[in-house]
């Protein structure tokens, strides 16, 4: 066997250079031993970042797998936060150790809103998909999918004290949803657009919307059962539900329809913002005493809900002035009473406006101790502020408590460089040019710079050199982080510059049909008296067409321009006469490179593919379709003929330029790439991507065999589309508003069938065991035991029955329904003559009863039909019901014992345990409070 090329595998390192990713919301979190309103979590490409706003770093890192994250949410104790992917998946992280444990499949799209119940045991899940999923948490599995919306779910909320869910969509309908019976009992169709974002306030008794216009609709909530307990007659009169969905609230008469049975909604009035534009997020505090909500403009609207108490003062003081009023015009009106009438704008007043220094895409707030509102923003330019607002005051005042700016652009990178020791990064936008360390990924240098759309690192790594779209070349030194001097360089915009070999200067391309050569140059400075670098312009070659790429051959002879007409001319660098013309791509060249021996040259299009020339004869040697889009970068690593190419279609891939062959593919970019630069040893690359982040790659000693790459690739192929196969059918299940919360993926379709592997081979040992027996019989003797299964043995010669117990087991208990929905009916036999043998023995009750329930649940025409199957039947009936009692006799006896225990050492020790406790503490803290201020009062 001949030698093969060793191709080494590049991995991905680390994500930098993002603060906040544009498309989840930003939250506050809490940390162990920190105070509140400190922590923000908000998502950065695929993982979530927990950020100190006052130290302005990062804490904690919640790393995700592929796909983009869409929603946070915090759980009610602080201690873990719900995080919703682009792909429909949901993760509960622990804000204690950054690990997920749980894991929900359900939705097909993306996730838009989660949140948790007041207790924290239960989920809902919102998605483009236009579902909602209710999860159990405790039980780590899906309860039920509810089906009704037509577009996209923005929000959807529990109810604390009763058992509902109410759910608004961009179908412009909200919903009420009975989770007692499953069933939507209440559409309202009164909002004329999109619902974006809703908040329940007044304990529950009061709804406000947010929609596409400038209004905040306000509904008034009356259940049933309260009004039937006040004594409030009942009348019933005939009226259609149109009628009831169409009317604006303003009728008095209790007519009750068939949706009215639980609550009704009639309108209270709206309340106007400034903002002219759709509400983009609308969020009320833990209290619900707050409610902030904003367009998609920089303005932070704020509002504050009076208590009663706060209303009835308001209203008192109104009704003395319509008296006084009245007291003055007595002549006219005799004997009438003035009427003061109560409306939304006495119960919600505006606080204040928030003046963010960006647009703001996402704002959440918090109640902090001393009326203390603090607000965390989410911009638009990757940034975070916060701000802090005293809502006792009269005319409270917001001031901004922290800026998170620092670690990353304000804009997208447009260009990439390495230092010569491979330890510095330069990365420069529209804006700013930073300079990062790269082995701790801070930030090193921040300079203020024009649009940036190419950079170097000057020979000796103290200045770098910023190409700008005004022309200009800027010239900065690191050491001070000052801008030397801006250099007129074209008169259109600098598109590309590459250093010259021999390390004196630079050659530059820009739009106004020009080449331009420069050389270094010392000169002393004015002002300071040292010497200083500046650029001297030696050469002008004057082209036809805007000049897009240019790059010097290492040995410095040839000089390659790519042009707007889509070829790439090469000219002497001496006399800059033509040599070759390169033509043959359909669409303009928007990078090239060529090798460190000068022989090849790789040039990338818009036409997606890479063509590979040779520099000898200007022959094409291969053109390869290399991008789902436009190629953006490309670039040889350094002392080899391979090279890395960056496209809009999101993914980097390697390229052998010798054997022309795909090497492999580096995905993680969520949005397009604009470019890329290998570091000069080759061991490390750095992209940039339109999602805002920088992404370290290394290169690993692990290496790549191209075969087992591409099978890699099929087979990652295959379970895609056994994932988004057709979905398999519940008998029985009809296309109701409730279905089963689950969803095929290829972790249930892989252990559905390990589930019938076992299956297969407990069947295989029992059938050798009645081999065995018959040969026995046949013999008339005993005859050795037959070899078991290597697969028992290497579990330490388990039986086959607890083997397939432990298959089950080891199955995730949010994917173990959809697992068991997988497998066919034959094997439903063999698993409920095991069940009943568990049942019997007292093994895994709970997960065997559970596996139970829905087997018969979507077998139950098949099962109940098949005579064999009765006495397993009625054996597992009369066996799970003394089974199921033993063991709550077992906790109920458990539980009293843990009450008694409870009362024994508090009777002894007049100690009050958990929540007592926690209550009885705060209860002396405020006893002795009280007993201060009387000492300091009477001192």
């Amino acid at each position: 066997m001949g030698l093969t090329k060793q191709y080494l595998r590049y991995v991905p390192s680390a994500v930098f250079g993002v603060i906040g990713s544009q498309k989840a919301n930003i939250c506050f979190v809490t940390q162990r031993g920190g105070e509140r309103g400190r922590y923000v979590a908000v998502a950065a490409c695929e993982h979530v970042f927990v950020w100190d706003t006052r130290k302005a770093e990062k804490v904690l890192i919640l790393a995700g797998q592929k796909h983009e994250v869409t929603f946070l949410y915090p759980s009610p104790d602080g201690i873990h936060v719900a995080v919703g992917y682009e792909d429909g998946a949901v993760r509960i992280f622990s804000l204690l150790n950054g690990e997920s444990s749980v894991c929900f499949n359900g939705h097909k799209s993306a996730v838009t809103t989660i949140c948790y119940d007041a207790l924290g045991a239960r989920l809902v899940t919102g998605s483009k998909d236009t579902d909602v999923i209710i999860w159990d948490i405790i039980n780590e599995c899906g309860l039920y999918r509810l089906r009704g919306h037509k577009d996209e779910v923005t929000q959807a909320l529990f109810l604390k004290d009763k058992n509902l869910l109410v759910t608004s969509s961009k179908d412009s309908f909200v919903k009420w949803w009975d989770l007692d019976t499953q069933h939507c009992f209440k559409t309202m169709v009164d909002h004329r657009s999109e619902v974006w974002a809703m908040s329940v306030l007044n304990e529950e008794h009061r709804l406000l919307t947010g929609s596409a216009d400038s209004e905040l609709r306000a509904w008034d909530i009356s259940y049933l059962q309260e009004e039937q307990a006040e004594g409030e007659p009942k009348v019933k009169k005939g009226k259609s539900l149109l009628e009831d969905d169409q009317s604006d609230g303003n009728d008095e008469d209790t007519d009750e329809s068939p949706e009215d049975r639980i609550l009704t909604c009639k309108k209270a009035g709206s309340i106007l913002r400034e903002a002219r534009d759709r509400v983009v997020s609308l969020t009320a505090d833990s209290k619900l005493r707050v409610i902030v909500c904003h367009g998609n403009d920089s303005v932070l609207e704020v509002f504050k809900v009076l208590s009663e108490a706060e209303v009835h003062k308001k209203m008192t003081k109104k009704m003395k002035k319509a008296k006084k009023k009245a007291a003055k015009t007595a002549e006219e009106d005799e004997g009438k009473e003035p009427v003061v009438e109560r409306t939304l704008k006495d119960e919600i007043v505006r606080l204040s406006n928030i003046k963010a220094s960006s647009k703001i895409r996402w704002a959440d707030c918090l109640s902090c101790a001393g009326g203390e509102l603090k607000v965390a923003l989410l911009l638009q330019n990757n940034m975070v502020e916060t701000y802090s607002l005293k809502t006792k005051e009269g005319a409270p005042m917001a001031s901004k408590t922290a800026r998170l700016t620092l670690g990353g652009h304000r804009s997208d990178v447009r260009t990439l460089a390495f230092s010569s020791d491979n330890l510095a990064v330069l990365s420069a936008s529209g804006d700013t040019v930073k300079v990062w360390n790269r082995s701790t990924l801070q930030v090193v240098r921040t300079m203020a710079c024009e649009y940036a759309l190419c950079s170097l690192f000057v020979p000796g790594d103290r200045q770098i050199i910023v190409g700008t779209k005004s022309g200009n070349l800027q010239v900065f030194e690191l050491g001070s982080g000052s801008l030397l001097e801006t250099v007129n360089g074209h008169d259109g915009a600098l598109w590309s510059m590459c250093p010259a070999p021999d390390q004196r200067g630079l050659v530059t391309g820009g739009a106004d049909k020009s080449v331009k050569l420069w050389d270094f140059e010392l000169v002393k400075d004015e002002a300071s008296g040292h010497k200083r670098l500046t650029l001297k312009h030696t050469r002008t070659l004057q082209l036809e067409e805007v000049v897009l790429c240019v790059k010097f051959s290492p040995n410095h002879r040839l000089l390659a321009v790519s042009l707007l007409d889509c070829t790439v001319k090469v000219f002497y660098t001496d006399t800059l006469k033509f040599f070759l013309s390169l033509y043959g791509h359909k669409l303009p060249v928007l990078c090239l490179d060529i090798t460190h021996d000068s022989t090849l040259i790789a040039t990338g299009s818009a036409d997606r593919n890479v063509k590979i020339w040779g520099l000898d004869f200007g022959d094409c040697h291969r053109s390869m379709f290399a991008h789902d889009d436009s190629v953006m970068f490309l670039q040889f690593v350094p002392k080899t003929h391979l090279f890395f190419t960056a496209g809009k279609d999101k993914k980097i891939k390697q390229w052998d330029a010798d054997k022309f062959e795909h090497v492999q593919t580096l995905e993680g970019h969520h949005r397009e790439v604009w470019c890329l630069c290998i570091s000069p040893n080759g061991d490390h690359l750095v992209s940039a991507s339109h999602d805002k982040s920088l992404r370290l790659w290394e290169r690993t000693r692990e290496p790549i065999i191209l075969e087992e790459e591409r099978e890699m690739e099929r087979e990652a192929e295959f379970d895609e589309s056994l994932a988004t196969g057709d979905a398999p059918v519940v008998p029985g299940e009809t296309a109701g508003e409730a279905a089963p919360a689950g969803k095929k993926t290829v972790e249930t379709v892989k252990a559905a069938e390990r589930i019938m592997e076992a299956l297969e081979l407990l069947r295989g040992e029992n059938r050798k065991m009645e081999e065995h027996k018959y040969a026995c019989e046949r013999a008339g003797k005993e005859l050795p035991l037959p070899k078991a299964n290597p697969i028992l043995v290497a579990f330490g010669n388990m039986s086959p029955s607890r083997y397939v117990l432990d298959v089950i087991k080891k199955v995730r208990s949010s994917e173990l329904e959809v697992s068991l929905l997988v497998l066919p009916f034959p094997y439903i036999p063999d698993i409920l003559e095991l069940f009943n043998g568990f049942i019997r023995q007292g093994l895994e009750v709970e997960l065997v009863c559970r596996c139970l329930f829905f087997l018969l649940k979507i077998h139950f025409g098949q099962i109940s039909s098949s005579q064999k199957l009765l006495p397993v039947i009625d054996d597992l009936r009369s066996n799970t019901l003394s089974k199921v009692q033993e063991i709550r006799d077992l906790m109920g006896f458990n539980s009293a014992a843990l009450q008694f225990l409870q009362r024994e050492v508090e009777s002894k020790e007049e100690v009050m345990f958990f929540a007592d406790a926690t209550g009885r503490l705060a209860e002396n803290n405020k006893r002795r409070r009280k007993r201060e201020r009387v000492v300091l009062t009477v001192a």
